[in-house]
């Protein structure tokens, strides 16, 4: 985050506590600064009401079962997904909180939660520092040679401007679109990899390439675009979608341009999988699951059932 205000500090002083969450992107702990306001939390508690199911935790294996905690590595950023409704230092809410206290408590587990940087979560599964991961994280072909996921939504990449901008005025649905334009992304996630992986399709076309600027926190991203340095913002559907929602951000969502999966992580092999899709599920059949995407705004991304390491959506 860049702590040097700008001189429209007034206009832009919300602009953090708006960031995205995402498919792959996240906000230390933290971030938000002195004096900017987070969106407050929705009143209803549809997990209050969840049990123990012991069908499903019975398949936790014995020690977890023993211990009744697992470690979860969790990357708060902002609504809808996770962030700070009364600062840094109070209790995170969001989705994926919502989710995974629902899963635990199906599981007759505790969390122990560790706020973390997006980034440094999936390593840290393998060497055995968090027992899961969450932080929007969409299940990629490549994700899936090291890590494990079990699903809970269906989310994905889109993209967001100015509000007025000429630049861009409808979804965009090729790349070469963004030809010539200045893309801001948040380090380390699905979105970066895509803009890199498919830099020369400007070239192939005949046309000036995009340029990619990658922030690791998302509210400098959005600060970037507001003052003019970055054109377009790629980041997450239900992220963007919110953040338009939001007048104090003045963006635009310029729709969906791919769907991905998003899952709980885990270390490779990880016996916990089982256990946690049967948990998601049961949240499917007994509603909680509906309640909790009601009361955030994403019952569009609902899925009908949980899955382990599905294909990545093409």
């Amino acid at each position: 985050m860049n702590r040097t205000r700008p001189r429209s500090a007034a206009a832009l002083v919300l602009l953090p506590a708006l960031a995205l969450t995402a498919c792959g992107s996240g906000t230390p702990p933290g971030a938000t600064p002195a004096g900017a306001q987070a969106s407050p939390a929705p009143t209803d508690d549809p997990v209050a009401a969840v049990r123990t199911v012991d069908s499903v935790a019975a398949l936790l294996p014995a020690d977890v079962r023993e211990s009744g905690t697992l470690r979860i590595g969790s990357s708060v950023g902002s609504p809808p997904g996770a962030y700070y409704p009364d600062g840094p230092g109070k209790a995170p809410a969001g989705q994926d909180i919502d989710i995974a206290d629902a899963v635990a408590k199906v599981l007759g587990v505790r969390l122990d939660r560790q706020d973390a940087s997006f980034e440094t979560i999936l390593p840290a599964l393998g060497s055995g520092k968090y027992d899961v991961g969450t932080g929007n994280f969409g299940v990629t072909a490549q994700r899936l040679r090291t890590v494990d996921f079990v699903t809970y939504i269906n989310d994905g990449q889109g993209f967001a401007v100015k509000k007025g901008t000429t630049t861009l005025k409808k979804k965009v649905t090729d790349l070469t679109e963004l030809c010539g334009l200045t893309i801001g992304t948040g380090a380390g996630t699905t979105f970066e990899t895509t803009l890199t992986a498919q830099k020369g399709v400007c070239a192939k076309a005949g046309k000036k390439p995009y340029d990619v600027k990658v922030y690791s926190e998302n509210g400098a991203t959005l600060t970037a675009l507001q003052q003019g340095r970055i054109d377009v913002i790629m980041s997450t559907i239900n992220g963007l979608r919110h953040q338009a929602a939001q007048p104090a951000a003045r963006t635009t969502f310029l729709g969906e341009y791919h769907r991905l999966d998003v899952g709980f992580a885990f270390r490779k092999g990880s016996p916990l999988t089982k256990a946690f899709r049967a948990a998601v599920n049961e949240l499917i059949k007994d509603g909680t699951y509906a309640r909790i995407l009601a009361k955030w705004g994403t019952g569009a991304s609902a899925i009908d059932a949980s899955r382990i390491n599905p294909p990545e959506h093409r």
